[in-house]
């Protein structure tokens, strides 16, 4: 906008997203907004607000005592934001004054019966009265004698003449009511910056406040609020919790696409920083407007009817190709430049093909990717580089397919790496292997870096990947056990895996599982419950279930354990009513000495809720602890901040269903913590004591009519991953109970959160060497040091890359983007994993690059528009960054510099 017309908004309209995160109100005030409008609230609350006078707030974050992050706040108190529901609080009279409903046009005329009619003298007086007394009547619910009356609808002012009308009508009764000093107001046409003014320089004269009333120093007259708007209901408890979970198959792909961006940004920040010469700089050049095109894909989803899962069928279709296409697009780019940053091929054009390829292969955009297998034949070697997109180092097992099981992994000085092979699984009862093989071994990735890996066949002088055992379950005896593994039966009712942290307890009939012991002999309870709700009322947005979830799983179907070196894993196909299962699953422990992986447990679920079987039918996968939560739980907004959720049963079920971005956790009195972690966006309730249950997939005949004019029938088969923890507190915590605040995740739940939703990405050489070539060892590490755990670097970019060339040297083409996580202080400060540093020291900016100098640092808005940090809310300290390239962060901020870089002379 600031390019296009010059324009740099400060006050923000978002009338239809349904329910509101404060994390929102926090990057605007960031971004230097000052104003905000919102709409969708349940219509409880803004019944209580309206009769406290309370629609009009500060916003301000739950962690903020120093007032930095209050943003001005109106609420629209009516059911919708259409003419009938805006002017006052009668729509019948409202719809008489929407002049685009007269006829003539092309829109529905009133369903309360009057309709509009053209104004002129004889009737003005009697309709600007009329009018009047629905705008005196809205006033009583505000504080000051400032009154915003929007005017418009979804697919309004199309022509000329519809804006006229509009416009004519309005202005002769405006006109009547200011001419007419006795009716005491004045009405004008304005815009919404129009309004806050107003309101503002009123408030300034005036105070509004009310005794003992706790403000903002921000704008005097109005309460401070803290905490979110979920979950929204417009009308007779319905309540719109259906849409955190429809289209999961986009929902997934949405995530996939931010992370690969975020990933391909970097690289591309770091292709311009360390290597400033024509010829590499073509290749970032040729690819700034996918990268542009990649930003806009992503940012178009997020609109209120895209990643909600709630657009007609072929707007999704056209989403999902906008997003396919980026993937793609990002792939490329990505294979490219890793040439380039571990210095195989400087002479890399946009057109020169490149060595390597994405392991992911995604052949359409509605099918899950499929992995690449590795085929190297006798005497050669494979390389498969990995990136990481963290700020810290990365000990992790990775795994690849290969075609023959028959090989040996190696680094990248050719020295010999333990790895474990097994069977690759499909969800197929009748054909449950593939025939390929998973290669699994504990990879380490620099901080932003590059590691090189080599899958070599018939190399001497190392061992070969150690196969893993099979256990397997079936009541069918149809078990054929693959070349080349040992199989055998399990004979008992339940099945164990363990690692040195924990084990791990399976109902064999049901493959489901049922506890983990630690290794100090204290024992949780998972209870894992899969289920299915029945629901005919519900739709894309709304969750209607007709009663609780019942259980789907039967006795006997197929199990598979496979024990090895690096990972030992259950797959479980269950047997269900139904022919073909809904749903398959995995569950896997790592080890591998000092990787965070160890401490986890990894679910993986694969749904396909296809086929009309399941119309009408809404998925869960449940977890009875035993901790005495008392139906508190805390989840996540946008993945930055948390929220505390307690489950009501003066509400329906569905109102007790909540978003969940990426993580839940519930706590018990004794302080165990017990968390979910989600790669994609969900719902999530704990609707009995212990219990934390998590929508998966929905498939629903009906629309519930909100507008879509459609159900939601277009599933995809899909994997969802969740990464379970366990974690005992070593000091005493506040009560949640009793406690209104949020808690926080530890440090550890922070980093497996980091290390789930910005996966290290593999890249495979399409050719493989003889092995008797040995190239040099390639590795490619770009920070001094790795980041302090809780220091996460959001994004490092460069913001215009199609302008970049055209930029002087000493402009700041560079943006860091940081943001320092706040963690519970009562769970163990390194997080159990490598974590060495915490942020309490400064990080200084200007030598965080190895061979790259940092010149200039500058503090900017999160939108990078404002260099006045005084305006955004932010503390001293944050502008001081420029001479000694100091940083300082509180915990939950999120801060932006521009940089000026160059390869060290």
């Amino acid at each position: 906008m600031k390019d296009t017309i010059g324009v740099v908004p400060k006050n923000s309209w978002a009338i239809d997203p349904f329910g509101y995160s404060p994390t929102m109100a926090y990057l605007l005030r960031r971004m230097g907004f000052e104003n905000m409008l919102i709409q969708r609230t349940h219509y409880e609350l803004k019944k209580e607000l309206a009769l406290q006078k309370n629609l009009e707030y500060t916003w301000r974050q739950s962690w903020d005592v120093e007032e930095s992050t209050d943003i001005f706040t109106h609420m629209m108190p009516f059911y919708s934001y259409d003419i009938p529901h805006t002017c006052g609080p009668e729509p019948a009279i409202c719809c008489e004054f929407d002049f685009a409903r007269m006829h003539g046009f092309n829109y529905e005329l009133c369903p309360w019966g009057k309709h509009p009619v053209e104004i002129n003298q004889e009737n003005v007086q009697e309709r600007a009265l009329k009018l009047l007394d629905q705008y005196r009547k809205k006033s009583t619910l505000y504080r000051t004698n400032t009154l915003l009356i929007p005017l418009g609808d979804d697919f309004r002012y199309i022509s000329i003449d519809e804006a006229e009308a509009q416009f004519r009508n309005y202005q002769m009764l405006f006109d009547y009511i200011n001419s007419n000093p006795s009716l005491n107001a004045e009405a004008k046409f304005g815009t919404l910056d129009d309004y806050f003014q107003t309101l503002r320089e009123e408030a300034d004269r005036i105070n509004y406040s009310l005794p003992g009333e706790v403000g903002s120093g921000q704008i005097g007259g109005f309460p401070s609020l803290s905490g979110d708007f979920f979950t929204y209901a417009d009308r007779q408890q319905d309540y719109w919790s259906g849409y955190y979970i429809s289209r999961p198959f986009f929902k997934a792909v949405d995530r996939v696409l931010e992370q690969t961006l975020r990933a391909a940004e970097i690289m591309m920040a770091l292709l311009h920083g360390y290597c400033q010469r024509a010829q590499c700089e073509k290749l970032a050049t040729g690819f700034a407007y996918k990268m542009t095109a990649a930003r806009r894909n992503l940012a178009l989803f997020q609109h209120h009817d895209g990643v909600t899962g709630t657009a007609k069928d072929h707007v999704v279709q056209d989403y999902g190709i906008r997003m396919h296409t980026s993937l793609q697009d990002l792939q490329i780019f990505m294979s490219k430049s890793i040439e380039v940053l571990l210095g195989i091929h400087h002479e890399k054009s946009d057109h020169s093909p490149s060595q390597f390829e994405s392991e992911q292969v995604r052949s359409k955009y509605d099918v899950q990717p499929v992995l690449k297998a590795i085929n190297a034949r006798e005497g050669t070697s494979q390389s498969v580089v990995l990136f990481n997109p963290l700020e810290q180092t990365r000990e992790e097992v990775v795994m690849v397919i290969v075609k023959r099981p028959d090989v040996t992994v190696l680094d990248s000085n050719w020295t010999c790496v333990p790895s474990q092979v097994s069977p690759e699984l499909q969800h197929d009862k009748s054909k449950i292997f593939t025939g390929r093989h998973r290669l699994h071994w504990k990879a380490s990735v620099p901080a932003m870096g590059l590691q090189t890996y080599y899958v070599a066949n018939g190399f001497v002088g190392c061992e070969k990947a150690k196969p893993a055992k099979l256990k397997y379950f079936s009541m069918s005896n149809s078990f054929s056990c693959p070349a080349p593994y040992a199989c055998s039966k399990i004979e008992e009712g339940v099945a164990e895996i363990q690692n040195q942290h924990q084990t791990l307890t399976f109902d064999v009939k049901h493959g489901l599982l049922q506890k983990v012991t630690n290794t100090d002999g204290s024992m949780n309870a998972v209870g894992e419950e899969i289920g299915m709700y029945s629901s005919w009322g519900s739709g894309a947005y709304l969750f209607k279930p007709n009663g609780h979830a019942q259980p789907i799983i039967e006795a006997g179907g197929h199990m598979v354990i496979f024990e090895g070196l690096l990972v030992q894993e259950v797959y479980s196909y269950p047997k269900t009513t139904w022919e073909k299962a809904p749903i398959s699953h995995s569950t896997r422990i790592y080890n591998g000495d000092s990787t965070m992986r160890e401490l986890l447990i990894e679910k993986e679920y694969h749904v396909e809720l296809l086929g009309q079987d399941f119309n009408d039918r809404e998925l869960i996968v449940r977890y009875k602890t035993d901790l005495d939560n008392k139906k508190i739980f805390f989840s996540d907004l946008n993945g930055f901040q948390m929220s505390r959720r307690e489950t009501y049963d003066k509400i329906p079920l569905q109102g007790n269903y909540y978003p969940m971005p990426s993580l839940a956790f519930m706590l018990g009195s004794n302080g165990k913590r017990f968390s979910v972690h989600s790669r994609q966006s969900l719902g999530v309730a704990s609707l009995k004591d212990g219990w934390l249950e998590i929508m998966l997939d929905r498939r629903l005949l009906r629309d519930d009519g909100r507008g879509l004019g459609q159900g939601v029938m277009d599933n995809r088969p899909m994997n969802v991953i969740f990464h379970l923890l366990f974690e005992s507190n070593i000091s005493s915590t506040s009560d949640p109970v009793s406690n209104p605040l949020p808690l926080s995740p530890s440090l550890l739940s922070h980093l497996v959160g980091a290390h789930l939703n910005y996966p290290l990405h593999a890249f495979v050489a399409k050719n493989p060497q003889e092995l008797s070539v040995h190239p040099p060892p390639r590795s490619f590490s770009p920070l001094a040091a790795p980041l302090p755990c809780d220091l996460h670097i959001v994004n490092f970019k460069v913001p215009r890359p199609s302008k970049y060339s055209q930029q002087l040297i000493e402009d700041p083409r560079f943006v860091l983007i940081l943001q320092r996580r706040h963690w519970d202080t009562s769970y163990c400060r390194k997080g159990r994993s490598q974590c060495t540093t915490v942020a309490n020291e400064p990080l200084n900016l200007f030598n965080m690059f190895k061979g790259l100098e940092v010149l200039k640092a500058k503090a900017t808005s999160l939108n990078l528009l404002h260099e006045d940090i005084e305006m955004l809310g932010y503390m001293e300290q944050v502008a001081d960054v420029g001479q000694e390239g100091h940083v300082v962060i509180s915990p939950m901020e999120i801060q932006a510099y521009k940089l000026v870089l160059r390869p060290h002379q």
